[in-house]
């Protein structure tokens, strides 16, 4: 992905520079300190860990517009994105030329989102207090990984025991309970009963706003 974006940029010749790239949320921070980038093109899973965790601090710390590059749909971590900083947002399977549009307008101060996600925002600017109750648990949920949010789904969906789980995912017994240990820890839970409980309660919320 990096590779791509960068022969991407660098297809623009003297319009736009690669200043540098990162594979990891500690690389992302160093970097934007060390470069101070006009816009950063960031993937919201970076090395396995959600990079929502550095996206107010890559915001305050290099005074960039951030365009999420984003794989998922899931409206819960779009939304954390733009209320940590993010100015734009755009889909992995999004053609080369619409990439470099959405760069090219964060980079001239405007947004790049679309109207579904616009109205969202909006809305919670307007009901702040509604977000809170409603989001308590989706702005935990879109600290989750890819990987994790797609165990925390196959339990909310009743998708058996460990084994069950591990042989669905094509992964070993113990990669999965590193997983479960991880998301235990992010969501504030302690076993499956509590994880699927928290899941069945909070991945409606969003439709409900």
């Amino acid at each position: 992905m990096i590779w791509g974006l960068r022969k991407l940029i660098e297809s623009e010749g003297s319009t736009m520079q690669v200043v540098g790239c990162a594979a990891s949320c500690d690389g992302a921070l160093a970097q934007a300190r060390a470069v101070a980038p006009d816009v950063i093109v960031l993937d919201l899973d970076l090395d396995g860990t959600s990079s929502l965790g550095i996206l107010a601090d890559l915001v305050k710390g290099s005074g960039a517009r951030v365009l999420v590059l984003s794989g998922t749909r899931d409206a819960s971590q779009l939304d954390a994105a733009v209320l940590h900083g993010a100015r734009g947002v755009v889909g992995k399977d999004a053609a080369a030329d619409v990439v470099l549009r959405a760069i090219r307008k964060l980079h001239q101060g405007e947004l790049w989102l679309d109207q579904n996600l616009l109205g969202r925002i909006f809305d919670e600017m307007r009901h702040p207090s509604k977000r809170r109750k409603a989001d308590a648990g989706a702005d935990k949920i879109a600290t989750l990984t890819t990987k994790e949010r797609q165990i925390c789904d196959l339990i909310a969906a009743g998708g058996g025991g460990n084994k069950a789980l591990a042989q669905t995912l094509f992964i070993s017994d113990h990669t999965l309970r590193n997983h479960l240990t991880s998301i235990y820890h992010k969501l504030g839970v302690t076993n499956r009963l509590d994880l699927y409980v928290f899941m069945t309660t909070h991945r409606a919320e969003p439709q409900e706003r």
